[in-house]
């Protein structure tokens, strides 16, 4: 005989002091090394339990001198490995869930019928209806001869499919099945709940009856939650196999298939790489719909924000601290702050002429916020394990900044890939729209933000620009100031850093603006705008550089402001684990023209 004892049994009973009792068959089964699942509830206890015959006799031993389940009874099968990987024990509201107030085994339970009584009737003929309680997986591994399914997925969906099965039935006598008898206990009295005047339950289950009775009147096997998949009439381990993904049991030919693959996909369940990434996108989608349906800071609330002091600002006053951190309050606006102890440092309430050091933490509160308005119609444009590519609506802040905190970008993303953070590669201005790039962690990262920093990503914008530049392909090449300017402003200036964008006409339109393809050869803050508007063609609806060399400021956009027409239209990198070089390329915004244009404009979503 097979060495290893599997044991499976049930008690619905009123159990008391449940974490120690956990902690205490916790220990014995690490002393004995039974592998299984045992689930404790105040409703009774639950068991599937694999070990030597030792253990599990130690085990059995043990539990029967809890006064409530002393007559605990057991079902035992053999095999020749433990069919479990771990063991666990666990507190639960009830050992078998089902939801459904009112219904307790401890008070009430519905007439048993013996294995043999129910075989007696079969031979006989009687006119009886067997109701299997099972799930739709494990009545395709086998089940009684004309028993009625109820086509279920999971045991909480019963009650609905009792309210499916025909009225005329509710006067039949029914005998309902299942594994090993729990899940009826609780089937049978809701049936009768709802009306069903004649109602049994096979005690001990299909395992009891194949124990007593073997396999009369049962074609197939008896489909178990472990490794073994399913046992026979001899409650033998058979060699059927499952579908780790969906449950499918799964036939020779199945196991053959180019569409299985062992522990993720079987010809039941397999999806094409395009449908996975289709469906997982459709469920992200709809994910960041719910995140922003209402706006998270549409709802005023106080907001604490850090300031961090950097090296270079280090023996500044306050003031002039915050004034050369560019932040959008004015001094009186942070006296007032001070006055009203809404800035601390170091757990204590700052006055503006303190001396700022390199690395104090500043925690500004600004009471009952409500943050204004941004675009919400992001699109996730492709998701791996390791990236996620976004086309970012514009206006739309990529990260907590200024006037805006939860209406952002990154928080958007964090409420929806909840517990994962995900890790900008680059940014994007807040009024720009387009193409725009996420790690999934921060080994990720290591390989992809690298790429942009040594400008090895090849980026295309597309811009409607005012005015109509003199040739169809031009290039700017001016520095940028390192530190934004007053305003935030930054500018082209000889002593900043080395900026190259390279421009191409796509096309001039009839209000005198002009599209143009964009390829920025270094990635510095603000350059395309910067360029352009130093070349005397200001992106259309930009409100910081200005037609006529004017400037304006540095405030984010409204959602009722005339749109900002600069639009990252794709993005070229190695990806991280291909190890390819990837292209991926959003749609044309909104305010790109009707007609023909450059073959960059209509690129697909993912390209390779």
């Amino acid at each position: 005989m097979p060495s290893i004892v599997n044991i499976a049994a049930y008690k619905f009973a009123e159990l008391k002091n449940l974490p120690e009792l956990r902690d205490e068959l916790r220990n014995l089964s690490k002393v004995e090394r039974l592998r299984g699942t045992i689930l404790l509830s105040p409703e009774g206890i639950n068991l599937f339990v694999a070990g030597s015959r030792n253990g599990i006799n130690t085990l059995l031993m043990r539990l029967r001198e809890i006064p409530a389940i002393a007559d605990i009874a057991v079902k035992v099968s053999y095999s020749e490995d433990l069919p479990f990987n771990r063991m666990l024990v666990k507190i639960k509201s009830e050992i078998i869930a089902f939801g459904v107030a009112g219904i307790d085994p401890r008070q009430y339970t519905s007439r048993r019928i013996s294995a043999h009584e129910l075989k007696s009737w079969l031979d006989e003929g009687r006119p009886v209806t067997l109701l299997d309680t099972r799930n739709n997986f494990e009545v395709q591994t086998g089940t009684f001869r004309n028993a009625v399914a109820i086509d279920i997925e999971d045991f909480r969906d019963f009650p609905a499919a009792v309210r499916r099965l025909p009225d005329e039935m509710k006067t039949r006598p029914i005998i309902t099945f299942c594994t090993g008898g729990i899940r009826c206990e609780k089937a049978t009295p809701y049936l009768e709940r709802e009306g069903f005047q004649n109602v049994y339950q096979l005690d001990g289950g299909i395992l009891k009856y194949f124990e007593e009775c073997g396999g009369a009147h049962y074609h197939g096997q008896c489909f178990v939650f472990d490794k073994r998949v399913a046992l026979d009439q001899d409650l033998l381990e058979t060699d059927l196999q499952n579908c780790f993904a969906c449950r499918a049991v799964l036939t020779a030919d199945d196991l053959e298939s180019p569409k299985y693959v062992e522990g993720q996909s079987c010809p039941h369940c397999y999806l094409t790489q395009a449908e996975s990434q289709a469906r997982l996108i459709e469920a992200r989608q709809a994910a960041i719909r719910q995140a922003a349906n209402p706006l998270p800071g549409s709802v005023p609330y106080d907001n604490v924000r850090p300031i961090s002091v950097p090296l270079r600002f280090d023996g500044f006053e306050l003031l002039d601290f915050l004034d050369a951190m560019q932040t959008h309050l004015s001094r009186e606006a942070w006296v007032q702050s001070c006055t009203e102890g809404r800035l601390i440092c170091r757990g204590e309430t700052v006055q503006p002429g303190r001396l700022m050091r390199a690395g104090d933490r500043l925690l500004h509160t600004q009471p009952a916020e409500r943050e204004p308005d941004v675009a919400t119609e992001i699109e996730i444009l492709y998701e791996d394990d390791a990236i996620v590519v976004i086309n970012k609506p514009a206006p739309l802040p990529m990260h907590p900044c200024g006037r805006f905190n939860r209406n952002s970008l990154a928080h958007l993303l964090n409420q929806t890939y909840h517990p994962l953070k995900l890790r900008p590669a680059h940014r994007l201005d807040a009024d720009t729209s387009g193409v725009v790039v996420f790690c999934k962690s921060r080994e990720m990262a290591r390989l992809v933000q690298p790429q942009f920093e040594a400008g090895h990503v090849n980026k295309t914008y597309l811009a409607r620009v005012h005015g109509k530049p003199n040739e169809s392909d031009f290039e700017a090449d001016w520095a940028i100031n390192a530190e934004p300017g007053p305003g935030g402003i930054r500018l082209p200036d000889v002593n900043g850093v080395a900026a190259r964008t390279q421009f191409r006409v796509l096309k001039h339109l009839d209000d005198g603006t002009t599209l143009l393809e964009i390829r920025p050869l270094t990635g510095r803050t603000n350059q395309i705008r910067a360029h352009l508007w130093k070349l005397g063609l200001p992106i259309v609806g930009d409100p910081i550089y200005l037609r006529d060399g004017q400037l304006g400021t540095g405030q984010t956009l409204s959602k009722t402001d005339p749109r900002l027409c600069l639009h990252a239209m794709s993005i070229e990198f190695v990806h991280p684990f291909t190890n390819q070089r990837t292209r991926y390329a959003a749609a044309p915004p909104e305010w790109q023209p009707a007609g023909p244009v450059s073959s960059c404009v209509s690129a697909s979503a993912v390209s390779t």
